[in-house]
């Protein structure tokens, strides 16, 4: 089990046995999901090793790492923000959702984040495919992106189901296309005009992809 602890060797077997076999690590260290956003400012992958942290300090100058899973119990978080530390990289917890209609006040904290961000920067999920995406996305039409440049960052190329439960992500930029792309800026939509429970209230899933994401794949 781990304890929290990776000031010890004790410890870090521990994260090491969690990350890889109970937060399933055992498959991105195979496959890291990594792409870039934003040339030269911005990245995603999934939950990063320690080595592949260290691989894309070295080849990106990478300086902040945004964990968008939030702060963790458990050994992935430990080891990559003790990497982090030791590669001396300024790291972010934004916390989103990949099954709920994304946060007003999220979005719009990430937005506050990503104006002062320290780049490059490297923003991680657990598996690179939903939250990586819907930050991705976001960042995209902070930039001043559309909303179809922002939705092709939540696709099968990543892992992304679209019609399943996830889906809810793609529909929240589709909303935005549909509503206010071409009258009013994206944050303004967000701060003002977005609904969240509205867009929770038309979003259907698809059954087998949803079952295929929740329940096989286990994804967050």
């Amino acid at each position: 089990m781990f304890s929290g602890d990776v000031s010890n060797l004790r410890g870090r077997a521990g994260a090491w046995s969690d990350s890889l076999f109970v937060d399933h690590a055992v498959f991105r260290v195979l496959w890291d999901n990594f792409a870039e956003v934003i040339p030269g400012r911005l990245y995603r992958s999934n939950h990063p090793t320690p080595g592949r942290l260290a691989t894309a300090k070295r080849r990106y100058g990478i300086k902040t790492l945004i964990n968008l899973r939030g702060h963790r119990q458990c050994g992935s978080d430990a080891l990559s923000r003790a990497a982090a530390a030791r590669l001396r990289l300024l790291h972010v917890d934004m916390a989103f959702e990949s099954r709920g209609a994304p946060h007003r006040d999220r979005i719009l904290r990430f937005a506050d984040i990503y104006a002062g961000l320290q780049t490059p920067a490297l923003m991680h999920c657990k598996s690179g495919a939903d939250r990586a995406g819907l930050a991705a996305g976001l960042a995209i039409l902070f930039e001043g992106g559309t909303a179809a440049q922002a939705r092709a960052q939540l696709s099968w190329r990543f892992g992304h189901f679209s019609r399943s439960r996830t889906g809810i992500l793609d529909s929240f930029f589709h909303l935005y296309e549909h509503q206010a792309e071409g009258r009013i800026p994206f944050l303004e939509w967000v701060e003002h005009e977005y609904d969240e429970s509205a867009l929770r209230t038309v979003f259907k899933a698809s059954g087998l992809s949803s079952f295929l994401n929740d329940t096989l794949l286990q994804r967050e």
